[in-house]
């Protein structure tokens, strides 16, 4: 069994993970707060860690006027962004990164790139994004919530390979939101069983830059 990091594991199961997640309307009720609170006219939306381009399909089809930009590690996972979305842009870059962009956005979506990503790593995501939001832009942030039962570990992906995955707490992400001074406008919790029957927390924000 392999041991591979997130860009290698993504590229093995980019078609899988497509089959799997490209459905994102569990999530409406926080991306309907992420639509009402972008009230700009072809608003520039950046889609971080992009992956199939399961966000930016799902905004697209509920807003076709914005103008987005998906980023990804795994070249295979743009490929099928750019085909589930031939009128966005796409480009290979690591969210570590994004603070070398020279544009800013009226709008920021993360889904699930944070359990790919240390503590430390996400707290500077966000100190980041908040650089990138255009005045009272807005942030959509989704991951998986550490608790009793999920701790961050290696977990065995789709292919059969082992992958490191962190699982973050609500307290220190929310720290870090207002130190960089976004105002919370919505927190959900969605809790689903995993493959082992395991209780697995979705924690999703959404966030407007003060």
């Amino acid at each position: 069994m392999k041991i591979l990091k997130a860009a290698e594991a993504f590229d093995k199961s980019a078609k899988i993970y497509q089959e799997k997640f490209m459905d994102v309307s569990l999530y409406n009720e926080a991306f309907k707060v992420f639509f009402d609170n972008i009230t700009t006219n072809n608003a520039s939306v950046l889609d971080i860690a992009c992956g199939p381009g399961n966000i930016t399909k799902y905004l697209l089809d509920n807003r076709p006027d914005y103008r987005i930009l998906g980023i990804d590690l795994s070249s295979k996972m743009l490929k099928l962004a750019k085909i589930n979305n031939p009128k966005a842009q796409f480009q290979l870059m690591d969210c570590r990164e994004i603070d070398t962009i020279g544009a800013k956005f009226n709008g920021i979506t993360c889904g699930f790139c944070l359990p790919y990503l240390t503590q430390q790593e996400a707290i500077n995501l966000i100190a980041n994004v908040s650089k990138l939001l255009k005045p009272n832009g807005i942030f959509y942030l989704s991951t998986m919530e550490e608790d009793e039962n999920n701790k961050s570990r290696y977990q065995i992906s789709s292919t059969g390979d082992q992958v490191y995955v962190n699982y973050h707490k609500e307290d220190y992400l929310s720290t870090a939101l207002e130190e960089n001074n976004f105002e919370t406008l919505i927190l959900k919790r969605y809790s689903s069983p995993d493959k082992d029957g395991l209780i697995i927390t979705d924690l999703v924000l959404v966030c407007k830059i003060k």
